[in-house]
């Protein structure tokens, strides 16, 4: 049997750092791209001429022609945003029915669930999650109790109906306990779900079977995550984190294949740190500097338009998420936002600060003392404070850059020290949004011209 190569690509921070042109460019390389979790509460951005496109469920790969793109079981889809993003693709060009299918096995996201998504969102009185409100846990929630929707359920009206039923009769009783006014009606949910019910059959099958195959044919494929590895359910800040998981070993499970069949995994990183959402960002800048790289970089959300918290590159959170991954490479993207400032940061680790609150968490460390690896407990990395190192900046403009060469030495000193601290070799930088803007190294930076 011809073995292709399977790809994934994830997010190693935070989310939002750049997935969406990595993909795009690794897309033309590739003869099926997947995407394996998440929902609706994504946005990949990517350039494609004078054009932008934000994707919010549909693989990057459908950008390029004739690419064959799939969503995994994996997945929560929202039916109605996804045929709301299909039918712009196809009015502004992009032939996306007949390139998407849908895995049978993937959970819907419903009505209900964004309802019930703010209802609790609201009812917490300390430490909201900062959710989007898009239902994307509630639907999990569903999955994970056994009372979710699948695609494949669609093909039985009857048994969809008594399903149907029986959910809009417990989201209501938990809009109740939640103290909330709203309320769900059943007949709604239904002439929702059979709005689409064939239309969204049409597009579905066994996506697990079709990426087995392409492989046995030797083909490439290439696979995409939403968020980022500090989100993931059980690796990331939780309970501030998303609810799939978003590391590599979701990518696997998420559309049905076995993990000896993983033969890259590439994350993605930002030049620097950002977060949206509530939850800990030890490196966070909230001044002026923490202002210019939001403003430079664009740092406002694809999917609700939120500014993003920035702060300086974490080397700790990185070395974390390619050790939880498995990370064969890097792609360090936005390096080009860190131009003209005069010097830059690096956290290198941490240091428990041991302040009475933190005595009182029981975590039996001492005031003090330095953390080299990213810490499980929350209260922990509350009272932490980062370790930097200083950097030379550099006043070159890197947008033009195509080879190592190209970019100024202090850049390329930057580039080198990330690899030194996160014991992964970077490989591709991107240096604009446009799909040309990227240097990509064959060797790390510190064997390169």
């Amino acid at each position: 049997m011809a073995k292709g190569l399977c790809r994934v690509i994830v997010g190693a921070q935070w989310g939002d750092e750049g997935k969406g042109k990595i993909v795009d460019v690794l897309a033309r390389e590739a003869d099926i791209i997947a995407r394996y979790q998440g929902g609706a509460n994504a946005g990949h951005t990517v350039v494609v001429g004078d054009e932008q496109f934000v994707l919010h469920q549909v693989p990057s790969g459908i950008l390029h022609p004739g690419k064959f793109c799939l969503l995994g079981n994996g997945v929560v889809l929202d039916p109605t945003r996804f045929f709301e993003e299909v039918d712009e693709l196809e009015r502004r060009g992009i032939d996306a029915t007949q390139r998407l299918k849908v895995s049978n096995r993937a959970h819907l996201l419903l009505s209900y669930h964004r309802v019930l998504d703010e209802a609790k969102e609201g009812r917490r009185s300390r430490g909201r999650i900062g959710t989007t409100g898009r239902g994307i846990g509630p639907a999990y929630e569903d999955k994970a109790a056994r009372s979710g929707i699948r695609v494949a359920d669609l093909w039985d009206e009857q048994r969809l109906g008594e399903m149907v039923r029986d959910n809009v009769e417990e989201k209501n009783r938990w809009l109740e306990v939640l103290g909330s006014s709203l309320r769900v009606r059943c007949e709604d949910v239904l002439a929702e779900v059979l709005g689409y019910r064939q239309r969204l059959l049409a597009m579905s099958g066994d996506v697990s079977r079709a990426i087995y195959a392409a492989l046995s044919r030797g083909e490439r494929v290439l696979l995409e995550g939403a968020q980022g590895s500090l989100l993931d359910l059980d690796h990331g800040t939780y309970p501030y984190v998303t609810s799939s998981s978003t590391t590599a070993g979701g990518a696997a499970t998420g559309v049905g294949i076995g993990p000896r069949t993983l033969d890259e995994i590439i994350g993605v990183v930002k030049a620097y740190t950002t977060r949206v959402g509530n939850g800990p960002l030890p490196t966070e800048l909230p001044d002026e500097m923490g202002e210019r790289l939001r403003e430079a970089g664009g740092e406002y959300g694809a999917t609700t338009g939120r500014p993003r918290r920035c702060g300086w590159f974490d080397a700790v959170v990185v070395r974390f998420a390619a050790r939880v991954n498995g990370l064969t490479e890097l792609a360090v993207t936005k390096l080009d936002v860190l131009d003209g400032l005069p010097s830059l940061r690096i956290c290198v680790g941490y240091r428990f600060r041991g302040d009475r609150a933190s005595q009182s968490s029981g975590s039996g460390m001492v005031g003090g003392e330095r953390l080299q690896e990213f810490p499980g407990s929350l209260s922990v990395l509350e009272n932490c404070e980062p370790i930097y190192e200083q950097m030379e900046g550099w006043d070159t403009p890197t947008a033009g850059a195509r080879r190592i060469g190209d970019l100024p030495a202090a850049a390329r000193r930057y580039l080198e020290r990330i690899e030194e601290l996160v014991r992964c070799p970077i490989r591709r930088v991107s240096v604009g949004t446009k799909r040309d803007q990227m240097v990509v190294l064959e060797a790390a930076p510190s064997d390169s011209g």
